[in-house]
């Protein structure tokens, strides 16, 4: 990677660059500047960079070109600020921080704020440190949240690891610690807990931003009180009121098009439509899969799609570029073409598709038109990382059977409904029928076993539950150790059988994601690390990635992005209806609810 010096070191060039007195690193000429300042395209622009930094933007850049210049000549083509993913999980793609950046470089982000909450839940504070360090040898900038709510939800379920105000603290003098990981633990905000209270003023304490995750529908007092206690921005609306309820406190909304979440469309609409101050919106992913990445794109995909609503180009490329800089205090490193910042910038074609004919990070060419053009480091991930699937023993089908009231025939149980394309699920009540004192599954009306497997502790635990939504018409079953936020085992399948296989194959292998029908397996996809991500490249993954959509939708799923949907079928900070290691959880009232009503 290209290092980056001192201000103090590089400013001296930057002057006498801009100046004429010295040459330039390399000088692009002639390209239409969209500045996300003024928020307009400058024609006939030339920028010269020096130190992997911006020197000179301006109408002639001649003076800057020495003999070791290199020229690039944009030919009218646009010059746009690299793109920043202002919120994160990089396990959400299975994939390493490295392989991340690898398949997300040539869609144009340079930029990435990623909370490692996933593997903070698994291996605690040396997994975030493990993250950490491999995304501060990267060739673009990768800064890293602290993540707070290890559990996500004390007392409703029981993680890998605990973090606390002490450990964040710690974390907060680690060179590229950004802030606090987004606050999901919202009723300990609004109830001002200890533990919520001391890891945000740790965060304070080190002048960095506090993120933030309310994911309730509620817009009362209990809103307010979240927002007094710190959080800085927010990703989890979904509504045009969420959006204009949180710029109004001084927050920024976060619109997000991940995998499986499209909330932009409707939230973007108080830009569009209200005429709110597009400043105080940012664009990111959230989650994005492998499959996702390689094949449709990451920033650049979002912002086209925020075009597509109705957002002019130049503001849509602002809230990915310079209000995520802002936000984090970083706008006079990164964010925008201006003189002092990093050089990390995109040459397109075409603005309203984001046609990405080169990306450079820090005054290199990073990627073109036929791929990546820069080495990526080797980062070994160790031993104390893998094999994280702490089963007590291999399970049977009689692990998931779920024993009816004594003499029911039949009974009325909770059942989690699953939402397209939303975080948020609905806590619906089926009539389900008893067989032989075992209360069976209603496949015809789409409803399945979900169960949550403890692999942590070895405690031999088995929660079951209902699932309904993903449409699963054939013995099968679908079993995954990625089950934000705790990471335990999710299976959920519609044959007993098929979902003790399925949850044994991923013992036997350290962790993934496996889909099973009739005891053959259809579709693996192995994830080593933490149980979360392969150390395979991003195309391997995506391709085993696809598989597993196949073979969801051979047995009848017809879900988009139905393994996103599975992976947060244990989120206990997100309505309405979850499942965790202690039980059916009620996230409306945060509290255990009994499965049958």
């Amino acid at each position: 990677m290209s290092e980056l010096k001192t201000w103090r070191e590089t400013a001296p060039r930057l002057v006498d660059v801009a100046a004429g007195r010295r040459p330039a690193d390399l000088v692009v000429r002639r390209g239409r500047w969209v500045n996300v300042h003024s928020g307009e395209i400058v024609p006939s622009t030339d920028i010269a960079i020096a130190a992997g930094r911006f020197a000179y933007c301006g109408p002639d850049a001649s003076h800057c070109i020495g003999e070791e210049t290199e020229v690039v000549d944009a030919a009218g083509r646009y010059l746009v600020p690299g793109l920043c993913d202002g919120h994160m999980h990089v396990e959400s793609g299975m994939l390493t921080v490295t392989e991340f950046a690898r398949a997300v470089i040539p869609h144009g982000t340079t930029s990435m704020f990623v909370d490692p909450h996933e593997i903070a839940n698994v291996l605690g504070l040396a997994g975030v440190r493990l993250m950490h360090d491999e995304a501060a040898g990267l060739p673009i900038n990768v800064f890293v949240q602290m993540p707070s709510c290890v559990p996500s939800a004390p007392g409703l379920e029981h993680a890998g690891a605990e973090i606390g105000p002490a450990e964040v603290g710690e974390a907060m003098a680690w060179p590229n610690i950004i802030g606090l990981g987004e606050v999901m633990n919202f009723p300990g905000v609004a109830a001002a807990d200890d533990k919520m209270m001391g890891e945000i003023a740790a965060t304070m304490a080190a002048h960095k931003t506090v993120g933030g995750h309310y994911a309730s529908p509620d817009l009362g007092p209990a809103f307010h009180a979240y927002v007094a206690g710190g959080p800085a921005d927010d990703h989890e609306g979904t509504r045009l009121v969420d959006a204009v309820a949180r710029v109004r406190q001084g927050m920024k909304a976060m619109l997000r098009l991940g995998s499986a979440w499209y909330d932009v469309a409707e939230q973007v609409r108080a830009v569009t439509e209200l005429g709110l101050d597009p400043r105080n919106f940012i664009l990111c992913t959230d989650d994005c899969h492998s499959g996702t990445l390689v094949n449709d794109g990451h920033m650049d995909r979002v912002v086209r799609h925020a075009i597509a609503q109705g957002l002019r180009p130049v503001t849509a490329i602002q809230m990915a570029s310079l209000n995520t800089a802002e936000h984090f205090g970083l706008a006079r490193e990164l964010g925008s073409i201006a003189p002092g910042r990093r050089a990390d910038f995109l040459i397109v074609s075409n603005l309203a598709e984001l046609a990405i004919e080169a990306v450079y990070g820090r005054g290199r060419l990073l990627a073109d038109r036929e791929g990546l053009k820069v080495r990526m480091p080797a980062f070994e991930y160790p031993a104390s990382a893998r094999n994280t699937v702490n089963m007590k023993r291999d399970l049977k089908a009689a692990d998931f059977e779920i024993a009816a009231p004594r003499a029911a025939v039949s009974v009325t149980a909770r059942v989690i409904g699953v939402i397209e394309n939303q975080a948020p699920t609905r806590a619906l009540e089926r009539e389900l029928p008893v067989a032989d004192g075992i209360v069976e599954m209603d496949r015809a009306n789409d409803v399945c076993q979900i169960a949550l497997v403890e692999r942590h502790r070895a405690t031999g635990g088995v929660t079951n539950g209902f699932v309904t939504g993903f449409g699963y018409d054939k013995p099968c079953a679908v079993a995954a150790t990625v089950a934000h936020d705790s990471h335990h085992m999710i299976v959920v399948g519609t044959d007993r059988a098929d979902m003790a296989a399925a949850a044994n194959r991923l013992r036997a292998v350290g962790g993934g994601v496996v889909v099973m029908h009739e005891g053959k397996e259809l579709a693996l996809v192995e994830l080593p690390i933490a149980g979360l991500m392969s150390d395979e490249p991003a195309e391997t993954v995506a391709a085993k990635a696809e598989r597993m959509v196949e073979a969801m939708r051979a047995m009848g799923c017809t879900l988009n992005n139905a393994y996103m949907q599975h992976s947060l079928l244990a989120l206990v900070v997100i309505p309405e209806l979850r499942i965790s290691d202690a039980g059916i959880i009620d996230v409306r009232t945060f509290e255990k609810v009994d499965l049958f009503v």
